[in-house]
């Protein structure tokens, strides 16, 4: 871990990213690749020390509440926040100031911070963004082995639906020739349905591969399966986007599933309600003895 100061910390989008760098050591993450130019180690947490001041100023700055979003880079919820808390302090200003809240994870971390969750969703809007790709276990642990599982991100979403939290999941990336079967596939749609989760996003049943996190994906699939990295040099060389052999199949398999339980499945619908902020903030209830 090192800190540094930041410039600013909200985009025009209204996303932020108050780590850089991840510990979860997921295989295939694509913020490894060289195009994000980090110039430090994957593993060594950058942490914007100054970014709940800034944060501060931006929000005290908007004249019209929003959506803030965060986790598009680094996972807000590594095992570091347990320690210096810079996610729980930005929803405490979050919810001061008025404003919606939306994050991207895999971590079961997210919880620790359900009572504010609670408090913004019910006077404002949140969104909890959950990333699924396997619901084997024992291959999960191996594609993401510092995170939790699948069945605990799903328990997860099972308490989010019970507090009443929307929540949409990240079916993505799926990895070809490991996690692409229809049973995989088909398994994860069902537990979303049971969780009742508002949108699944999906730009394919593939994945991303550039300079920089393919290297690092390649020596992982030599250690944890062996022969794969050959069949996917052979076929896919040095694609960025390489789409899975079965991606009709299991498009089709997406698409059936989520329309029929009325699941939002377009990217662009999925990211217009991300964004949207109610008009009217939610008034709080009221009893009268």
């Amino acid at each position: 871990m090192h800190y540094v100061k930041a410039k600013s910390i909200l985009s025009k989008n209204n996303g932020m990213n108050l780590y850089r760098g991840c510990t979860h050591g997921c295989i295939y993450c694509d913020s490894r690749s060289n195009v994000y130019n980090m110039q430090h180690d994957f593993e060594d947490i950058e942490v914007k020390e100054n970014s709940l001041d800034l944060l501060k100023k931006a929000l005290q700055k908007k004249k019209e509440k929003c959506m803030i979003g965060t986790g598009s880079m680094t996972d807000p919820y590594i095992p570091l926040e347990s320690e210096l808390e810079y996610i729980r302090k930005t929803l405490k200003l979050i919810h001061r100031y008025g404003h919606g809240f939306t994050c991207i994870t895999k971590s079961d971390l997210v919880l620790k911070d359900l009572d504010l969750l609670k408090k913004i969703n019910d006077e404002s809007k949140v969104v909890i963004q959950m990333t699924l790709t396997c619901m084997d276990d024992e291959i999960s642990r191996l594609i993401e082995p510092n995170v939790c599982p699948t069945s605990r991100r799903i328990e997860v979403l099972e308490i989010l639906k019970q507090e009443n939290i929307p929540t949409v999941v990240w079916l993505c990336p799926i990895l070809p020739y490991i996690t692409d079967t229809k049973e995989n596939i088909s398994s994860i749609i069902d537990a979303c349905i049971k969780a009742d989760v508002k949108g699944i996003i999906c730009f394919g049943m593939g994945m991303t591969l550039r300079d920089g996190n393919r290297e690092y994906y390649y020596k992982k699939l030599e250690e944890n399966f062996p022969g794969i990295k050959e069949v996917y040099e052979k076929e896919f060389g040095d694609s960025y986007s390489i789409s899975s052999p079965n991606n009709k199949e299991l498009m089709k398999v997406f698409y059936q599933k989520t329309n029929e339980h009325k699941i939002m499945n377009k990217p662009d619908e999925i990211f217009e309600y991300l964004h949207d902020y109610p008009k009217k903030r939610k008034s709080k209830q009221t009893t009268l003895f």
